[in-house]
């Protein structure tokens, strides 16, 4: 019976559950559909899904029927907008009561923790170092904690997706401050200072420029909004150039060479991440055990 056939029988109560092969189906439950013979080219299609109970109910007559909606069906998540052609009406005896074990088991996606983020502009010479990075990055095997994003100038990209709440965030970009083309700095900015003007006399700086990425920009207009921002960490390159008034493809050769050791120095700081985390969890459970417990 389909939608429209369903929608003339008047009098519809529905039910809670309902007991088929000795097993109790209710809304939420799955079940796989076994289509009487002699059925129509719907049924014929239908044989065999996998599907779930979204509501059980009894006609005027007394008859039972169960509606479900298939797994397989993208439009199964667009609520009322998916009605009519979406969900399906069969008897009781037309479904098979399924239960968890039939299903394999689908290990749970960790929600990432630690954000690493390049930053630059790769028309501007090394200022494409962040960017350079994280891309050799997104080709090694990494947690699942772990999200590597290439940014570029999207600064409020990047304030946004410090929204998501990470314990920390890992930001990559050139960084001058007068030492040799292509050394390495890991800076912890001070957050306290993002509500502070940036110069005596002037405003706190919120915004961010639509064709540029300054960090600090991004961490003052992430505190505007109300973001929570916790362990931030910058690792920084020094450039040799920052490609001139007409702009350069490509980095120079001692930036180019601190690529692959940015790349070490940013792993070593998730390690470093993931080991305090590790030992937190550990004294909890301690904490938990009683002191002197080894167990």
């Amino acid at each position: 019976m389909n939608e429209w056939e369903w929608q003339l029988l008047e009098e519809k109560t529905p039910l809670d559950h309902l007991e088929i092969s000795g097993v109790e189906v209710k809304p939420g439950s799955r079940v796989r559909l076994r289509p009487r013979k002699g059925g129509d080219v719907m049924d014929i299609a239908l044989a065999g899904q996998i599907a779930t109970v979204e509501c059980i109910e009894q006609d005027y007559e007394g008859k039972q029927h169960v509606c479900v909606v298939l797994d397989d069906d993208p439009g199964k998540d667009m609520g009322l907008l998916r009605q009519p052609g979406h969900r399906f009406f069969f008897d009781a005896e037309e479904v098979e009561p399924l239960s968890p074990d039939d299903f394999p088991q689908v290990p749970a996606v960790q929600k990432p923790t630690i954000l690493v983020a390049g930053i630059g502009n790769i028309f501007l010479g090394d200022d494409a170092f962040g960017v350079e990075v994280v891309r050799r990055m997104a080709s090694l095997p990494l947690p699942q904690t772990v999200r590597v994003a290439d940014f570029g100038i999207r600064g409020f990209d990047l304030a946004y997706a410090l929204q998501d709440g990470y314990e920390t965030t890992i930001l990559v970009d050139a960084c001058p401050h007068g030492e040799a083309p292509g050394t390495l700095y890991v800076i912890e900015p001070d957050l306290k200072a993002l509500d502070e003007p940036a110069n005596a006399g002037e405003a706190p700086q919120a915004a961010i420029e639509a064709h540029a990425m300054n960090p600090v920009s991004v961490l003052r207009t992430a505190r505007a909004m109300n973001i929570e921002l916790k362990n931030i960490l910058l690792v920084g390159c020094e450039p040799e150039t920052l490609g001139g008034e007409e702009g350069q493809m490509g980095l120079s050769p001692p930036v180019e060479a601190a690529v692959d050791e940015a790349v070490k120095l940013v792993k070593s700081l998730i390690d470093r991440v993931q080991d305090k985390v590790q030992d937190k969890v550990q004294d909890k459970v301690q904490d938990k055990r009683g002191p002197g417990s080894t167990q």
